[in-house]
């Protein structure tokens, strides 16, 4: 039988920046936008906060965008502060590179594993999702999920005990199955 694991963000992640103020490297996304017309173009930014000195930064959404040419869900969602449009435009490519910008997602996620039913079998088939885009060590997730030390894990992936189609040493971010042989 397949287990399905799905690893699900809980908050927005720490963005990894450096702050002109204190030259601490963490702001919190404040999931809050600020949105600035002038005559036909429009900026958007995504407000952050220092988590030391509490400075705010702005991380560009938009920049000098002709009003016609942004879809009007996106601006209704950008003058709701939507905090779904937070964690979209977090996990864009194209903003963190426009910004300079990595994400810290430690503390940021949890494992939903449907139960503890499979920890007693022999032979332990798992699919794991990913809701969002969200780096982790499959060992760690592994170890989670099935109530093991990750020393333990290891010794059973050398040992050929678990088996997967993807390298399971390293950091993944989308899905990927494997099976565990006790």
């Amino acid at each position: 039988m397949l287990n399905n694991w799905v690893v699900v963000p809980t908050c927005l992640p720490l963005v990894r920046r450096r702050c002109h103020v204190c030259a601490s490297e963490r702001f919190r996304a404040s999931g809050k936008f600020r949105v600035n017309a002038n005559h036909k173009l429009i900026d958007a930014w995504l407000l952050a906060l220092c988590t030391a000195c509490g400075e705010t930064t702005k991380l560009t959404v938009l920049e000098r965008v002709n009003v016609r040419s942004v879809r009007p869900e996106l601006l209704d969602r950008l003058h709701d502060n939507d905090p779904g449009l937070a964690a979209e435009l977090l996990q864009d490519p194209v903003v963190r590179r426009r910004n300079r910008i990595a994400l810290d997602w430690d503390d940021a996620w949890r494992l939903d594993t449907g139960g503890t039913d499979h920890l007693d079998r022999e032979v332990i088939d798992v699919s794991v999702r990913f809701a969002a885009r969200i780096p982790v060590r499959p060992v760690r997730l592994i170890a989670e999920g099935c109530a093991l030390p990750r020393a333990e894990v290891e010794r059973l992936l050398t040992e050929g005990k678990l088996v997967s189609a993807v390298r399971l040493s390293g950091k993944l971010s989308g899905d990927f199955t494997f099976t565990l042989k006790r």
